[in-house]
């Protein structure tokens, strides 16, 4: 049963060796971010599944250990998705991944570097890559089973809202923008799942919103678990909602 769960954003610039000078900009949200995780630490899971928005290429689930670089982003910053037990070193080691290659989308990425930065030893981890495309109903199935795995479950949850707040965003301005996020944030902050099942998407689609598949399958872990959320950050830089929010 789902115990906890942390939604994050998921811009590698919430690494700060990416974001470079503008770091500063994104210290609240990466606060924020850390005091979601010691939630999911202090509910004692079983279970730490990582979920976050991937190309065809990063989609399905990925392994604790698993390997990803931010050298495509011009710093010479790798990460792992969970610390590796040490009898599983040398697996980890030979698997793809290994030298910075790896099969892990950015968002799981960056929310290697939460954990790394969280110290997380708290449970065992897995990720699971989800495609933009995943229509809600199989989200929801998808959580579903998610949230059966174990006893105590946690879940990681990343994705960014609308890409379309003003003229300077990656996707423009869409005045539908800012009332979809506004939504967004609220069924986060109060762990409404089903606002978070009836989300449209295609308007998210449309408005750039990574986090809507991700988002249904933490409503569908959390069917029935009655965990209260609480929203830790909201704001657009750059143009993109970013929301960090902590259920119990």
């Amino acid at each position: 049963m789902l115990v906890a769960a942390a939604v994050c954003p998921c811009p590698p610039l919430l690494v700060p060796e990416v974001a470079a000078g503008a770091a500063p900009e994104l210290d609240a949200a990466r606060a924020a971010c850390s005091d979601a995780i010691g939630v999911l630490a202090a509910a004692r899971p079983d279970l730490l599944v990582v979920i976050g928005p991937a190309e065809q290429s990063g989609r399905g689930p990925h392994p604790q250990g698993a390997r990803a670089s931010f050298r495509g982003f011009g710093v010479d910053v790798d990460v792992r998705l969970g610390p590796v037990p040490p009898e599983a070193e040398a697996e980890a080691e030979s698997a793809p991944g290994a030298e910075g290659r790896s099969g892990l989308p950015s968002s799981l990425a960056v929310a290697g570097w939460l954990l790394e930065r969280a110290q997380w030893s708290a449970a065992p981890v897995e990720g699971l890559g989800v495609g933009e495309p995943l229509e809600a109903e199989r989200c929801i199935h998808v959580g579903a089973g998610i949230g059966a795995r174990a006893d105590r479950v946690a879940l990681l949850v990343m994705g960014d809202a609308s890409a379309c707040r003003t003229l300077k965003a990656p996707g423009y301005l869409d005045e539908r923008a800012a009332g979809f996020d506004a939504e967004v944030g609220r069924a986060l902050g109060e762990a409404d799942i089903e606002a978070l099942k009836a989300l449209d998407a295609g308007l998210a689609y449309e408005l750039k919103a990574a986090g809507r598949a991700p988002w249904q399958v933490l409503a569908g872990a959390a069917e029935g678990a009655a965990l209260r959320g609480e929203l830790l950050y909201e704001d657009a830089p750059y143009g993109v909602g970013y929301v960090v929010a902590a259920w119990s």
